[in-house]
Order: C-alpha cells, then sequence, then structure tokens
C-alpha cells in the first residue's frame, strides 16, 4: 500500500525502491553489462531523451515502438532514431533481458503503455504528466511496488546541481523552516503546440507547471490544500494558457505560476525558496544559477548574500546514470512511489483537473 507523509521530503524521499542486485552484474571494478533498454512512443515533447540512453556506456537500446504511422515516419528522419529496430509494442515488452522502458507517447497514452510495461515485469522511466486518470497511476504504482519495479518520472528539474544544491541545504537545516516558496515557468507558445495542449484540460499548469510542481512537494511535502486559478487570456481556442496555484501548508504557503504567453519566459523560470533562516533563489531553473541569503556562516557559504553558479546541465543525463544504479541493486530509488502518487495528485488539482 502506497503512503505518504510529511517528513518524506527532508529524507529525500528516498528508500521507496530498493532492488535486488541485478543478475550478472559483475563487482570490483570490471565492466558490468549494458542495461537492455527500449521505448515506446515518440510523440511527447521530450521523447528525444532516448539519445542520452544511445550515448550512455550503462545502455543497449533494443527497440522502439511508434503505432502512429505519421508520427513514425517523421521519427525515421529524426538522427536519435536512426539504425534503431521498429517494432510493435508486443515485440518489444518480449526483447529477451529486455529491462527498461522509456514510455514516451502522446500524454494521453502515457499510463496505458506504462501499465503495460509494468505488467511485462519492466522497470519504466514514465514522462510527464502522468496523465489525467489518477486511479489508474495508483493502480501502476502499486504494480510495480509489489515487483519491486522502478517508476522514474521524467521531471526535467530532479537531478539539477541547484535542486541537489537546495535539496541538500534542506536536509542539513541551513534555511531553517520553509515559510513561502514561488516557482514560475513559462513560455510563448504558438497556436500548433495550444491545439496539442488544449487535449487534456489542464492547460499550462498540467503540461508546464507539473515540473514545478514535482519541486514544491519536493520541498514542502503534501499540501493541506491546493487551489487552482486557471485563466484564459486567449479566449480563441479554450486553453488555459495562464495559470496560478496555491498550496497551503499548516506554516506555509507555495504558489506555482505557468502561462503561454511570457516573452523570454524562459530566463525568468525560477525556484525561491524562503525560511526563516535563509533564502535559497534558483534563475533560470534550465541554465541554474543561485543567489543565497544566510543568517549565519554554512560550511564554506558566507553570512548574507551571494551567488552560486554551477557547470552547464544536460538534462537525464544524471536521470538515466541513476537508474542504471538503482536496477542494478548499487542504491535505492531517491523519489519513492508515494511522492510520485502525492505530486501527480497535486498536479491534477492544480490544474483543475479531476482526481477521481
Amino acid at each position: 500500500m502506497i503512503q505518504s507523509n510529511r517528513r518524506e521530503v527532508l529524507q529525500l524521499l528516498g528508500g521507496a525502491v530498493a532492488l535486488p542486485l541485478a543478475a550478472g552484474v559483475v563487482r570490483g571494478g570490471a565492466t558490468k553489462p549494458r542495461i537492455k533498454v527500449g521505448q515506446i512512443g515518440v510523440g511527447h515533447a521530450h521523447a528525444n531523451k532516448l539519445q542520452v540512453f544511445r550515448e550512455s556506456p550503462d545502455y543497449e537500446v533494443v527497440g522502439i515502438v511508434e503505432a502512429d504511422e505519421s508520427l513514425r515516419r517523421e521519427a525515421q528522419t529524426n538522427e536519435t532514431y536512426q539504425d534503431l529496430p521498429w517494432m510493435t509494442q508486443e515485440q518489444l515488452l518480449n526483447v529477451p533481458g529486455l529491462e527498461l522502458v522509456l514510455v514516451e507517447t502522446r500524454v494521453r497514452d502515457l499510463l496505458d503503455a506504462a501499465e503495460a510495461s509494468v505488467a511485462a515485469g519492466k522497470h519504466i522511466h514514465l514522462d510527464k504528466p502522468a496523465g489525467s486518470s489518477l486511479p489508474q497511476f495508483r493502480r501502476i504504482l502499486e504494480a510495480a511496488e509489489r515487483q519491486q519495479l522502478l517508476v522514474q518520472m521524467g521531471y526535467m528539474y530532479r537531478y539539477s546541481p541547484a535542486i541537489v544544491m537546495l535539496r541538500d541545504f534542506l536536509q542539513r537545516g541551513w534555511l531553517g523552516e520553509p515559510f513561502e516558496v514561488h516557482a514560475v515557468m513559462s513560455k510563448q507558445v504558438g497556436m500548433e503546440k495550444r491545439a496539442s495542449w488544449n487535449e487534456q484540460p489542464g492547460g499550462t499548469m498540467f503540461e508546464l507547471g507539473c515540473h514545478l510542481v514535482d519541486l514544491v512537494v519536493g520541498v514542502m511535502g503534501k499540501p493541506d490544500q491546493v487551489t487552482a486559478y486557471p485563466r484564459r487570456t486567449i479566449a480563441g481556442d479554450g486553453l488555459q494558457d495562464n495559470m496560478l496555484a496555491v498550496f497551503e501548508y499548516p506554516k506555509a504557503t507555495a504558489t506555482i505560476k505557468s502561462t503561454a504567453l511570457e516573452v523570454e519566459g524562459f530566463d525568468r523560470r525560477h525556484l525561491v525558496v524562503c525560511g526563516t533562516e535563509g533564502t535559497f533563489h534558483i534563475q533560470p531553473l534550465d541554465r541554474p544559477q543561485a543567489r543565497l541569503a544566510l543568517s549565519q556562516e554554512r560550511g564554506k557559504y558566507q553570512k548574507d548574500y551571494q551567488d552560486v553558479t554551477f557547470p552547464k546541465y544536460s538534462r537525464y543525463v544524471d536521470d538515466a546514470a541513476d537508474i542504471a544504479r538503482v536496477i542494478r541493486g548499487e542504491k535505492s530509488s531517491e523519489f519513492s512511489y508515494a511522492h510520485d502518487l502525492t505530486v501527480q495528485t497535486a498536479v491534477l488539482e492544480a490544474s483543475a483537473m479531476s482526481t477521481d
């Protein structure tokens, strides 16, 4: 049974998936066998992350699935998918030795592909957001938990060095008690993409803001209440393109803003965590930099304001490396089943969608 509690946040939501050591792993520094991975779908906006797995020495990509003929034809001209065998979902799930499936379909099809993969006994990387049916997502997580299978969500900032540093500060208590969190993730979206986003009723919060919901729940835990304020600034197509959500906690509030309208929105994407002993401000999220304000010296960090820079962050490289370590039994997952269920519940609530 998946359970959640407030203090899972300071434990980094870990210990959820402690897998037995993968068969055939060679210890003592010897070369480890590559993990066989396949991908279902190319319709997701982040489906090209397959290139990360192709370039990683940890993985052998054995095949790719795409039932939509037009999507498949387009993908076959993309370098990411060159020289890979195309097959049906049934064929992929029956490839001998397959351990991991990347689920990268259109959002509306994510949960069906994920459920089939878990039913076949495969670990999955499931792209975001986790569909519109919370009961189905819960069923997938429960099935994965029973089989000790990893479900890694495709939230793209989880392994950002700035977010990793923020989590470390929180665990050490260097920020004191968080009382305010503010996050923004927006961009300008053309009419074609607006139409695809409008296939789901959750608007920009569902499509973009879900990344921030994951971060807010990671910082603050399960909210007492989530209130959505959806707005349509461009009314023609019905897309909720200007959205705000307020997360309420016993001693804190968090706000998340996401729109499809902001000029140069990438540069203003940010996360600010204010605590009684310090403030941690990350901006921009995609090229992370941090500005710290501390009430006293903390380790190598001085009192008052200072700036912290990080090496270039490449999305999904650390995610892929972490999957390999979990599958090989070298570590537990950083994110529990309960955390992912809490996040998806909050995503739906923040998007003014049903959780039934």
